[in-house]
């Protein structure tokens, strides 16, 4: 199976410090993720004084300030990531980032970035669509709260713009914050596999690892989960993301689970295949055997090793005529 890409989303789970955040890149590391990724956006560009929190965010960080203002205090600057992405690159890990106004991505794209990832609330953003796709890099596309038209909008977006349409990728998300379990839907990887025929994979909100887990056994090829260092910290996205050892359990399993997928050809394996003649069984005496004598029901049965005449051939041995003599549970020969 092709290695699934896993994507450590670090966001905005540094709380505005670029020494957290460089703790963030460290622990995405040794979890053995491919990327960790960042938030990049001016607030002044990307939210409006008057915008509102997300219930989530109401929930995890009072409502003593403006979504503008709780933003504001989580933005790094354009140097920042310059120096996250160095510091990532000398601890061996990719470096992503979202840019979240034209700015953003203007700046994202001199960094040289393998890709762009673009967000679920971005997806019916026309002027921000055709910057991206002018680029021609591949691009991860999320498409929480969004309808099969809607993305194929945007994919169509990207494509005239410059995009080519091989270089799209699809993502299958839910934006709450959790995301309840019933509300995952992972048989939309499947419909948007279908729908597209493009690379399919899923960023997840829901507690714990079992859900993208699960995604990768049906078929997703990237993703993104987010992550902090404490759940506890003040912030609104720390409570809905992983611990350091919890990130490291889900690299860890999902890379067993593409080595459990394989190919689909039902044979034995390579690891079993000693255990035949253990587990099987063959055509043996039931009770000492006379040569001549006529095998039937009341001296030969069926007993392991299985490296004699296989069972399926009983009705092949009843009949014939013994050419040695047997004892008791030795194989049957003809």
């Amino acid at each position: 199976m092709k290695k699934t890409i896993i994507i450590a989303e670090a966001g905005v789970n540094h709380n505005g410090s670029i020494e957290l955040a460089k703790k963030l890149i460290d622990s995405a590391a040794q979890a053995g993720a491919d990327y960790v990724k960042f938030q990049t956006f001016k607030t002044e560009l990307t939210i409006s004084k008057h915008a509102e929190k997300a219930k989530y965010q109401q929930k995890n960080t009072g409502n003593n300030e403006t979504q503008f203002e709780m933003v504001k205090k989580l933005e790094l600057g354009f140097e920042q990531f310059k120096e996250l992405k160095k510091y990532s690159e000398k601890k061996g890990i990719k470096f992503l980032s979202t840019g979240f106004d034209l700015p953003s991505i203007e700046f994202l794209n001199s960094l040289n970035l393998d890709v762009f990832k673009i967000p679920s609330g971005e997806i019916t953003n026309l002027p921000y669509l055709q910057l991206i796709g002018k680029y021609n890099k591949p691009i991860y596309l999320s498409t929480g709260m969004s309808n099969l038209g809607e993305i194929e909008d945007a994919i169509n977006i990207l494509v005239k713009s410059g995009t080519e349409r091989n270089k799209i990728s699809i993502l299958h998300a839910n934006t709450e914050y959790p995301t309840p379990f019933e509300d995952v839907n992972l048989k939309i990887l499947a419909t948007l596999k279908q729908a597209f025929e493009l690379p399919i994979g899923y960023s997840d909100h829901t507690p714990g690892i079992e859900v993208p887990i699960a995604a990768v056994a049906l078929g997703a090829e990237i993703i993104e989960k987010h992550f902090t260092l404490d759940k506890t910290m003040e912030g609104p996205d720390h409570v809905a993301s992983l611990e350091p050892h919890e990130l490291k359990a889900m690299v860890l399993a999902i890379r067993n689970i593409e080595n459990a997928i394989g190919n689909g050809i039902k044979q034995a394996s390579d690891s079993e295949i000693k255990n035949k003649p253990i587990a099987r069984k063959s055509i043996v005496a039931s009770c000492n055997i006379k040569k001549g004598e006529v095998f039937t029901e009341n001296n030969i049965t069926v007993k392991r090793p299985g490296n004699g005449i296989s069972p399926l051939r009983w009705n092949d041995i009843i009949g014939k005529k013994a050419l040695s003599d047997f004892e008791e549970d030795d194989l049957i020969m003809i």
